[in-house]
């Protein structure tokens, strides 16, 4: 495994995270890859993670910009970059449960689809109706809107997964 490898997550999302329940060995492991990594690459790993993690954040507000990769992005770098910015973001209250049940399979919420697709509509109703004057650009706006949600509404558990 090379010095930059992220920790094993297998070990790190499984029951609900919390600091008790990462595995202190694959922390420890993480904290000493970084400890290995220059003082730049972790800045430039560290940078990655908090533009991934705005990019996150401002995609729940906007309903075409996507919110799960950039939050898994952030992640990653931030699993490469810093152990306390890593723990931080898998546990955070907001995003943390958002991101573990993402990469233990699980799909996205019922709760974050109906607000994703509540959003959508709102934000291209109103686009549609008081800032767009093109029929064509009304047209291919609807269009994307309903691939869109037809995306968010069929995003489901991994094959194979079956609920604890």
């Amino acid at each position: 495994m090379d010095k930059a490898s992220p920790p094993n997550l297998d070990k790190v999302v499984g029951a609900p995270l919390t600091l008790d329940t990462m595995d202190q060995r694959d922390l420890d492991a993480q904290e000493a890859r970084c400890r290995n990594m220059s003082r730049g690459a972790r800045a430039l790993w560290a940078s990655a993670g908090t533009i991934s993690l705005a990019l996150g954040m401002i995609g729940i507000a906007v309903p075409l910009l996507p919110t799960t990769p950039f939050l898994l992005i952030a992640a990653a770098c931030y699993a490469r970059s810093s152990p306390r910015m890593y723990r931080w973001i898998m546990c955070n209250r907001v995003v943390g449960s958002y991101i573990q049940g993402y990469m233990e399979g699980k799909g996205v919420p019922w709760r974050a689809k109906a607000v994703s697709i509540t959003l959508l509509w709102a934000v291209i109703g109103v686009s549609v109706t008081f800032f767009v004057d093109s029929s064509t650009v009304r047209i291919v706006m609807l269009a994307v809107a309903v691939l869109v949600t037809f995306h968010i509404a069929t995003v489901g558990p991994r094959k194979g997964y079956t609920p604890r």
